[in-house]
């Protein structure tokens, strides 16, 4: 957390700085969820940060307005900001519910044991101001800004940034192109880790029948 603290400005600054240090250049951006928000951000707002990057890969992820047709977030995001949802995921019941909503169709008890741990390590109050800028900022109407090729990735069964917000992604920036992982959730990371690309790859793309 830089001096700055914690917003989606400062934390997009983040980005560019860590490119800059290192002299990062023809780089692929990852962003997953709140990393793929603040990827938008900065992109949009650093041209240096598009400069430097051949790719930008979004998944599970949005560009703001989040409640927008999930009304799972309308539930959680009140919950963990007033510290409500860390203390049902430290019960038992609580915690597997919790974690299982995360997940897609099939979620496994180890993935979702790993996925509290990390999630109770947190320092959720700290991190108020940015869930807060998730459904108070609004970058959608500026898509059409970026030039990276893109590519957005969503799991068909995803609760907190559902497929809604992964196709106005690729329908607003040129070019994008989307990748459905049937039946993965929030952490398709995790629930489909194995390549998505190749004749046999269990996805599908805009405009496939």
């Amino acid at each position: 957390m830089g001096a700055d603290g914690v917003g989606s400005g400062p934390m997009a600054q983040d980005y560019l700085a860590v490119l800059e240090h290192f002299d990062v250049r023809d780089a692929v951006l990852v962003g997953h969820s709140m990393g793929g928000f603040l990827a938008l951000r900065a992109v949009l707002d650093h041209p240096a940060v598009a400069r430097r990057l051949r790719g930008l890969v979004l998944f599970a992820t949005w560009a703001g307005r989040i409640y927008d047709g999930a009304p799972h977030n309308r539930l959680q995001i009140p919950l963990l900001e007033m510290g409500i949802l860390q203390w049902l995921a430290r019960t038992r019941t609580g915690g597997i519910l919790f974690g299982a909503a995360q997940c897609g169709k099939r979620p496994s008890p180890a993935m979702i044991e790993v996925f509290l741990e990390v999630f109770l390590q947190q320092a959720h109050a700290a991190l108020v101001p940015i869930v807060r800028a998730f459904a108070q900022e609004d970058r959608y109407p500026r898509l059409a800004e970026i030039a990276v090729p893109t590519v957005v990735m969503v799991g068909s069964a995803d609760r907190s940034t559902p497929p809604s917000h992964a196709r106005r992604l690729t329908a607003g920036i040129p070019g994008a192109r989307l990748i459905t992982v049937p039946d993965a959730g929030h952490l398709l990371n995790w629930e489909a880790p194995t390549p998505w690309y190749g004749p046999s790859a269990p996805c599908t793309r805009l405009g496939d029948p």
